[in-house]
């Protein structure tokens, strides 16, 4: 894992969406398939066929270490496309985590796993193995174009999409939010309002 990554999967999805600019949200309710898990990488993307997982299996053979297996359909759908087995491939070449424009199965088996995952659904229905789709090709998920290489941060919140070649800035950015939060917080413990501190006051009650 790369500093710019370790440090994106710190900060967190919501801290990085506001940094950058509010861009990058995936807009769509995520499953945390492993609680408290947080991770960021590259994207490394597998369009299946439509509730269909054969594209899957295929990209197990080019997923690298410290990725974010990227899975969807042409369009979501409740069918597993993961289960407990899956998710030991990708953990034993390395992925960080995956993402699934869809649904997963085994899920008390992929938390003892420990990979995180997130997808929209938890349902036993499974996928067919029939279709030929794509690999390294951009997908949508939830809204938010993801390409090959993009970035993901994954937390409780979601998941935020940073293009590559805006990652150094927006980092420096999240970083730049994080320290001026930091400061905010100890003005509000020691009992200031965020009414008067972002001038909010003002906005309800006027200029005086």
């Amino acid at each position: 894992m790369s500093r710019v990554t370790e440090e994106l999967a710190r900060l967190g999805a919501a801290t990085v969406y506001e940094a950058a600019g509010q861009q990058g949200l995936v807009d769509v309710e995520l499953r945390q398939i492993v609680p408290g898990s947080r991770a960021c990488g590259p994207a490394r993307i597998a369009r299946c066929g439509q509730d269909d997982n054969l594209m899957a299996h295929a990209a197990m053979a080019s997923l690298q270490a410290g990725e974010v297996l990227v899975l969807a359909m042409p369009e979501p759908a409740p069918v597993a496309l993961v289960g407990d087995l899956l998710a030991t491939q990708a953990q034993a070449r390395g992925a960080v985590a995956i993402l699934v424009d869809a649904a997963v199965r085994d899920s008390e088996e992929l938390a003892a796993i420990g990979l995180p995952v997130w997808a929209r659904w938890v349902r036993s229905r499974g996928a067919t193995k029939e279709h030929v789709g794509a690999l390294d090709v951009p997908v949508v998920v939830g809204g938010q174009p993801i390409r090959p290489g993009d970035l993901v941060v994954l937390d409780a919140d979601g998941a935020t999409v940073v293009a590559a070649e805006r990652a150094g800035e927006v980092l420096e950015a999240a970083l730049a939010r994080e320290a001026k939060e930091a400061a905010k917080r100890e003005q509000l413990q020691a009992g200031r309002l965020s009414y008067d501190l972002d001038g909010l006051r003002a906005v309800v009650e006027g200029e005086r």
